[in-house]
């Protein structure tokens, strides 16, 4: 919560000690809203009654028209958009990238004033870029899904997007990857707000393992990789993310907190290899998958994997597989 903001102004129903509103992007993705509310539904009352007691949720909308998910299933919204200060928290749920999500101008507005009354404002899966496109997140970390990291990095220049991390926690702006993610997000906040009895609950009841801290990991191309050390998969990921422009090993450590040789260390005792032999490997796994499966040339596959051109590529390639790329492609069927 911003420093500042009183819960003991908002007006709630009797008992309540957590209540969110939601806004739902056009094409909004079902599964991160659903596991995100039902965290909340299932830790407010006692077994799963669904009362809203201990918690209490909205759908906002400027219209009242119902929502359309990406998968067709549409929500109608409970109450009209009104003032944010009512709430607790303001939760974005995103929708689809390719059809570049935005909310109107009386969205946008409410989520202004949501950040001027000291709400804080949750942004899952694609809702960490509107809010960004609303101007609120200048200054702060966010989480995007590893999926959607290049396309954050593409639209929103200047920004350095969490993606190695199932959530963000960030002073009064919270975000997170969807997915699971927003059931574990949605469990800090009861655990934060209710007590971690009923986040615990919720998460059994819903089949999912012991509430997860937000700097787990999130799940990305594990190759021929095995691990559950947490250090070694925040550096894969990030060496995943970086693949075209391959970054130093010193470089990947501090980005993620650590120095140089606790990172080495534990990739000795969770893989028995360096950080920079798996980094080659990730740059070279993708290449042959690429040779495999792409027409594009081999020139730039080698560009496209982070090596300096394509006679590069096919030292180190010869060295991992035995053959050549074009050796590989000629195999594949396919033009050289």
């Amino acid at each position: 919560m911003r420093p500042g903001a009183s819960h003991a102004v908002r007006k709630r129903p009797p008992g309540a000690r957590l209540s969110v509103g939601f806004i739902l992007a056009r094409r909004f993705t079902l599964c991160a809203f659903a596991n995100f509310v039902d965290v909340l539904r299932l830790a407010a009352d006692e077994g799963d009654r669904s009362r809203p007691i201990l918690c209490n949720w909205a759908v906002l909308s400027d219209t009242m028209d119902a929502v359309a998910s990406s998968c067709g299933v549409t929500v109608q919204p409970k109450e009209r958009l009104g003032d944010p200060a009512r709430f607790d928290y303001i939760v974005v749920i995103g929708g689809l990238m390719d059809e570049a999500p935005t909310l109107g101008p009386a969205y946008t507005g409410f989520l202004k004033r949501a950040a001027e009354a000291g709400v804080p404002l949750v942004g899952v899966c694609t809702g960490a870029f509107l809010l960004h496109q609303a101007g609120l997140l200048d200054g702060y970390r966010c989480c995007v899904s590893w999926f959607h990291h290049a396309d954050f990095l593409e639209q929103f220049e200047g920004l350095n997007p969490v993606a190695d991390q199932i959530f963000v926690v960030d002073r009064d702006r919270l975000t997170c990857s969807g997915g699971v993610s927003s059931a574990h997000l949605a469990a800090y906040l009861v655990d934060k707000h209710v007590g971690r009895a009923q986040a615990n609950k919720s998460l059994h009841i819903m089949i999912i393992d012991d509430a997860l801290q937000a700097e787990k990991p999130q799940p990305g191309i594990t190759l021929d990789f095995r691990t559950r050390d947490p250090i070694v998969l925040r550096a894969l990921l990030l060496m995943q993310q970086n693949i075209d422009t391959p970054i130093p090993v010193a470089e990947v450590a501090k980005r993620i907190g650590h120095s140089k040789r606790q990172l080495e260390r534990h990739f000795r005792m969770a893989l028995d290899i360096s950080p920079q032999a798996a980094f080659l490997q990730i740059r070279l796994s993708l290449a042959h998958h690429l040779i495999e499966t792409s027409e594009k040339s081999i020139a730039q596959i080698a560009v496209d994997c982070g090596f300096c051109d394509s006679s590069h590529l096919s030292r180190m390639f010869r060295r991992q597989f035995g053959s050549t790329p074009l050796a590989l492609r000629q195999q594949a069927g396919l033009a050289g």
